[in-house]
């Protein structure tokens, strides 16, 4: 499989309370971690059990060391990230005791990933998948699909952060994978059940997630498939979606039936949850499954 998208250092602060405009307040830890929707995804992938490689782009700066080393650490292939002139994203995080947080976004060498480099189509000629994400440039994600289309790879798109579309990138994708909020800026629905049969009209497959009440699923046979999540502690739901994505594209990459790779997905997105960061709080391919037996034993 082939990651096209984002790669970021994560620069998170812990306050009691956000400090307001002008104001200054004694912040309680600080921590920095490698992420970006599509270094998350590329992690997510590898640690389910699926060859992965990422395409990006990191600065010549300390912290693009540190986002290879990370990705490389989990076995994703790095050949496709180009280093370029300048600082590496980053994402500024805030994060109160009340769990709410805000962000700051400075895409930096993302925003070069503009289209293909060299060696990026054989990258995706040689995958069965390639998984999308909108962190980078439009021009560069429509050239990615493009490319996957001409090759007969199968697209995923995470349509996130949330904007309207080409009808000439959407006529790319096989997979959507939206949540609520994304289907709704897509669709003009608030309601996935009303934003499903729209968004069919697009793509052929799709998946809205819905947060703690889990997913919808539909294509373009009629199957609809409704599944809620685990009800489990919620300690930290940061990249909760790109593990949802990552595990459920390995899944159905692996030849899984889409029922069964959702169940995974869902498993690996519960599993997430329960512990803090990005990247660290992915599960592996084991502990889904041990996840998933457990859950069976507890139904017999």
């Amino acid at each position: 499989m082939t990651v096209f998208g984002s790669c970021n250092m994560d620069l998170v602060t812990y306050v009691e309370t956000a400090p307001r405009r002008g104001e200054t307040v004694h912040g309680k830890r600080f921590h920095t971690v490698p992420g970006g929707k599509g270094a998350n995804q590329a992690i997510a992938v590898a640690r389910a059990g699926v060859d992965v490689g990422m395409i990006g782009a990191v600065g010549a700066d300390e912290f693009a060391a540190q986002i290879r080393e990370t990705l490389s650490a989990a076995h994703v292939d790095v050949a496709g990230v180009r280093t370029v002139s300048g600082h590496s994203g980053t994402a500024h995080i805030v994060v109160d005791d009340d769990g709410g947080n805000s962000i700051i976004v400075i895409p930096a060498a993302n925003g070069t990933v503009d289209g293909l480099a060299a060696g990026d189509e054989e990258r995706i000629a040689g995958s069965a998948s390639l998984l999308l994400q909108l962190e980078t440039p439009l021009e560069g994600v429509a050239a990615a699909a493009e490319a996957a289309r001409r090759h007969g790879v199968q697209v995923v798109l995470t349509p996130a952060p949330a904007v309207e579309l080409p009808a000439d990138l959407l006529s790319r994708v096989d997979l959507l994978v939206p949540n609520e909020h994304e289907a709704a800026v897509l669709t003009g629905y608030e309601d996935p059940n009303r934003a499903l049969p729209a968004l069919l009209e697009l793509v052929p497959e799709v998946v809205i997630t819905w947060g703690g009440r889990g997913l919808l699923y539909g294509d373009r046979s009629g199957e609809v498939i409704e599944m809620p999540a685990h009800q489990v502690p919620v300690v930290d739901t940061t990249a909760a979606g790109d593990t949802f994505v990552g595990v459920l594209s390995a899944a159905v990459a692996a030849g899984v039936d889409m029922r069964e790779a959702l169940r995974r997905g869902t498993a690996a997105s519960a599993l997430s949850v329960q512990r803090n960061g990005a990247s660290s709080s992915m599960p592996t391919d084991r502990e889904i499954t041990e996840f998933m037996s457990g859950e069976n034993r507890a139904k017999d």
